[in-house]
């Protein structure tokens, strides 16, 4: 088996996707939204980074937040942005699908998957609100998938660290299970041990402080109350730190 474990980062700007370049992260997943867990990121964004990094880029598909229940109007919207990113240069494409009662919706899976035309998808975290991590696994498999991201049914993978090395090892190696949501560096061990760890989701997020001199106090344009005075990018000591960890468990 292939040892080496790539660290993919979500990023939502074009200063924490420069750096996680330039910090040696091996792949970014492009999304907009923070607050919201991810959404469809600018094309105009897409299209500057497409330019001037080397890494893999893998686009969050997702017209809005809230559940995963889209209907045909969103799906519409689903598979024309995957062919306007798939025409500018997208390495893979990142969404997941569900139906009311919390199944994976293959029919619709299928369609998008069919529109990448063979880049790689991911089916995200949405199966963490499916009914079944096990039955929803086999159906994302069934699908295509090349990888699915989860936190193991659980709002961190702190909590769903059991239920993630479960998927490892159902998966046996038939579809790259992705630990994402809250992973750290002190996780990767267990899941190391199953066999089948191959890749990890981390934000390695940290945040600067604000270029902005004025800040008026009583306005509030963002759910963060601290938005006006700092900006979310990659810390490269984080990163650094599970590159080291790679390298330990690759020995």
């Amino acid at each position: 088996m292939e040892n080496k474990v790539l660290l993919e980062c979500p990023v939502y700007t074009v200063e924490a996707a420069l750096l996680a370049q330039d910090c040696g992260v091996d792949r970014i997943e492009l999304c907009a939204d923070v607050a919201e867990g991810g959404t469809t990121p600018s094309l105009g964004l897409f299209s500057v980074l497409r330019k001037r990094i080397r890494i893999p880029i893998m686009v969050m598909i997702r017209p809005r937040g809230g559940d995963f229940v889209y209907t045909a109007d969103e799906l519409d919207v689903m598979a024309e942005d995957i062919g306007l990113f798939k025409a500018a240069g997208a390495n893979g494409f990142v969404f997941g699908i569900l139906t009311p009662d919390g199944q994976v919706n293959e029919p619709a899976c299928r369609r998008l998957i069919d529109v990448s035309s063979g880049i790689p998808c991911t089916f995200h975290r949405a199966i963490d609100v499916s009914s079944s991590l096990g039955t929803a696994l086999e159906s994302v498999i069934d699908c295509g998938f090349k990888r699915v991201l989860t936190s193991g049914g659980k709002d961190s993978v702190s909590e769903g660290l059991s239920a993630i090395e479960g998927l490892l090892e159902q998966s046996a190696g038939r579809i790259i299970v992705m630990a994402g949501g809250g992973t750290r560096v002190e996780h990767l061990e267990r899941l190391h041990r199953t066999g089948y760890l191959r890749e990890i989701h981390s934000s390695c997020k940290r945040y600067r402080v604000s270029d902005a001199v004025f800040v008026k106090e009583d306005v509030q344009l963002a759910l963060d109350p601290e938005s006006p005075t700092r900006v979310l990018t990659i810390d490269p000591t984080l990163v650094a730190t599970y590159k080291n960890e790679f390298s330990l468990l690759s020995t």
